[in-house]
C-alpha cells in the first residue's frame, strides 16, 4: 500500500511567498520531525513558498532526503485584487467549485493541479511520499477524495496540520494523523 502524508505548513509570518515562520512555527517543523521519527520516508514534495520548505526542512535533514519543489502545491490565489470579504468569498467557492475571481483560480483549477501531484506520486515506485502544502489546497485535496469535506473542515484545520492518503488498489482513503 502507497502512503502520501500531505502537511499543511507550519506558523508563519504572513500570506507572501517568502513569509517566514514564526518562532511556534520553527518549534512546530522540530515536532514535525519528531512525529515522523519513526516512518521511513522515500520522497519529500514541497511548495515553493518558504513557511513549506522551512516547515519540512528539519525532517528532510533527519532523513537525508532532498526536498523537490513543486510549484503546483503553492497556495491558491483567490483573487489579485484586494477582498475585504474574502473570508465569505472563500466559502462561496466550496460550494460552487466553478465560481473565479478577477485574477484568481476556482477551487476546481486549484484541485486539479494538487491532484495532479498526487497522481504521480501514487505512479511512482516510492511508499511513503511527503508532500508539503497550504490549508486551501490541502481541503480541496481532500475534499476531491471526500466531497463531504468542505469550508468547515478547511477551518478547522490547524498549523501544521497532517493527513494521510493511502491508496489500496486504486481506492485512496485518508485519515488525520495530527494531534
Amino acid at each position: 500500500m502507497k502512503k502520501i502524508y500531505v502537511i499543511r505548513h507550519c506558523e508563519a509570518e504572513g500570506q507572501s511567498p517568502e513569509a517566514q515562520l514564526t518562532g511556534v512555527g520553527m518549534e512546530q517543523a522540530l515536532a514535525l520531525s519528531d512525529f515522523f521519527s519513526n516512518t521511513k520516508i522515500d520522497r519529500m514534495i514541497s511548495s515553493p513558498y518558504k513557511r513549506a520548505i522551512d516547515s519540512i526542512s528539519p525532517l528532510a535533514k533527519r532523513c537525508n532526503i532532498n526536498i523537490e519543489i513543486d510549484r503546483k502545491l503553492a497556495e491558491r490565489i483567490l483573487s489579485t485584487k484586494n477582498l475585504p470579504d474574502w473570508f465569505e468569498k472563500l466559502r462561496s467557492t466550496f460550494d460552487d467549485l466553478e465560481l473565479k475571481f478577477e485574477g484568481g483560480e476556482s477551487s476546481e483549477e486549484a484541485m486539479n493541479r494538487i491532484v495532479e501531484v498526487i497522481e504521480e506520486a501514487f505512479r511512482r515506485t516510492n511508499k511513503t511520499t511527503v508532500i508539503v502544502t497550504h490549508g486551501n489546497l490541502m481541503s480541496l485535496l481532500l475534499r476531491y477524495f471526500n466531497k463531504d469535506f468542505g469550508f468547515e473542515e478547511w477551518r478547522r484545520l490547524t498549523n501544521p496540520d497532517v493527513f494521510l492518503l493511502m491508496n489500496d488498489n486504486y481506492k485512496v482513503t485518508f485519515q488525520r494523523v495530527w494531534e
